[in-house]
């Protein structure tokens, strides 16, 4: 049994214990509730929630406006309502145990409308709120009108750096913790810069260094570091605990925390963890965020990365050419003969990029991805996928074809939806499940149960 002493998080002494938020309603009301009943922090996602019907359903998500701008003020009612349902419930749930955090993708749509009117309408709820994928700037000051705690997400001292500079230093009562996020074994999006190797790790622990050392730099040697990322038996990771390099530290479950009884994940969702194996999670740059993120190897990956594959460079003049649209467009000689296999292959349906490439697809994949492209409902504060920028309509550049509309997908794993064909976050450490004696014989715990089996160590 590891020693773990109970930490103050967001106004109340916890255990040092996270629930990773996982959108879209991965990790819920119910799940957030159930962690912060055992005594830890539970953490429920505040994109794009569910909320229900008086007979307790959920009310799908259905746009109906005719214009992105339409779409947009459907999404950020639909969310606004969907985290105040989930916050409620958390706090039913919770029996006034633990803290209960909301976690938000600063680069969602309408990011900091929705937060304002989730905090303004559910007072006491919530106690912090854990924002991450961009650079929040302005989360410092919108917890703080409410005195609730932030928790920002960051992938290196660097960033953190940045944003205590530019904001943080200003509200610096409300900074409740510092979660450090690997990038490199982390679920969903993550903060690795373009000048890391995605292929090349970093260690950990000399990044958590570096961190500690900015933090107490600006006199925060009292701010904790929650580590995510990775984390599955602490007693992998017993030396960070009590470390004076380090100072205080958590630790945060994320994809852990998927299997369990209160989980609202669909049956497929055990099957496919229970099956991967080392290296079945990639960590890749699909996303229409622009951003790197981490999920399981599916059909949905394969067809991105083989589509990727099939891409040839528009030249400025050459024998070959194509239409796309009635426009007449070079390509590089050197790839005919492979654009012609490609051709008989059925991915006859060429596709322009914003990168001065075409891809070719099939028609019917063609067509499905132009249909997703014109039902934008401006999910994100800029999409590639899309070309929706909130701030100027649009981000200037063609839309992507090698990207996905990512609220599609993951409204519809959320949701019963096929697990290889729609994205499926998890983090690379994923493939333990199967490796776990904790699951044997088709065992899922209750999070009480999970929490048990945590602090043992395992």
């Amino acid at each position: 049994m590891l020693k773990l002493e109970l930490q103050r998080f967001s106004g109340a002494e916890v255990l040092p214990l996270f629930e990773g938020g996982k959108g879209i309603s991965i990790s819920n009301g119910e799940t957030c509730g159930a962690w912060a009943a055992t005594g830890g922090v539970g953490t429920f996602s505040g994109v794009n929630a569910d909320f229900y019907d008086e007979n307790n359903n959920v009310i799908p998500q259905v746009f109906h406006g005719k214009s992105r701008q339409d779409r947009r003020r459907e999404l950020i009612e639909y969310a606004v309502a969907g985290g105040i349902a989930q916050a409620k419930i958390a706090r039913e749930r919770s029996n006034g145990k633990g803290r209960i955090h909301m976690n938000v993708l600063w680069e969602m749509g309408a990011c900091e409308e929705i937060i304002n009117r989730i905090l303004e309408s559910v007072s006491g709820c919530i106690h912090g709120v854990v924002c991450g994928a961009g650079m929040p700037y302005n989360l410092a000051e919108i917890t703080s009108k409410f005195n609730v705690y932030y928790y920002p997400i960051v992938s290196s001292a660097r960033a953190f750096s940045a944003l205590f500079r530019r904001s943080f230093q200003r509200f610096k009562d409300f900074l409740g913790g510092v979660v450090y996020e690997d990038p490199w074994l982390a679920g969903g999006h993550n903060g690795l810069s373009n000048a890391e190797d995605s292929m090349k790790p970093a260690n950990p622990y000399l990044r958590l260094v570096e961190l500690r050392n900015v933090l107490n730099s600006f006199n925060l040697q009292k701010i904790p570091i929650i580590v995510a990322g990775g984390v599955w038996w602490l007693s992998e990771w017993e030396d960070y605990i009590d470390n004076k390099m380090l100072g205080l530290t958590a630790f945060q479950f994320g994809t852990r925390s998927i299997l369990t009884t209160e989980s609202p994940v669909a049956r497929n969702w055990y099957e496919k963890l229970m099956s991967l194996r080392k290296g079945d999670v990639l960590l890749t740059k699909l996303s229409p965020t622009g951003f790197y993120s981490s999920s399981a190897n599916n059909r949905m990956i394969k067809r991105l990365l083989e589509l990727q594959d099939r891409q040839i460079n528009i030249a400025e003049n050459s024998s070959i050419s194509i239409d796309i649209h009635g426009r007449k467009v070079f390509l590089d000689e050197s790839k005919a003969k492979l654009m012609n296999a490609w051709i008989r292959k059925g991915f006859s349906t060429p596709m322009l990029t914003p990168d001065n490439t075409v891809v070719f697809t099939t028609p019917e994949q063609s067509e499905k991805i132009l249909q997703d492209q014109r039902s934008c409902c401006c999910c994100l504060s800029a999409c590639r996928f899309s070309s929706w920028c909130q701030h100027k309509g649009s981000t200037g550049r063609i839309p992507d074809p090698r990207s996905f509309c990512i609220q599609k997908n993951l409204q519809a794993i959320a949701h019963g939806g096929a697990v290889e064909e729609n994205l499926m976050f998890v983090g690379h450490c994923a493939y333990r499940f199967s490796e776990d004696p904790f699951y044997d014989n088709g065992f899922i715990p209750t999070t009480q149960q999970l929490i048990d089996r945590i602090i043992t160590g395992y």
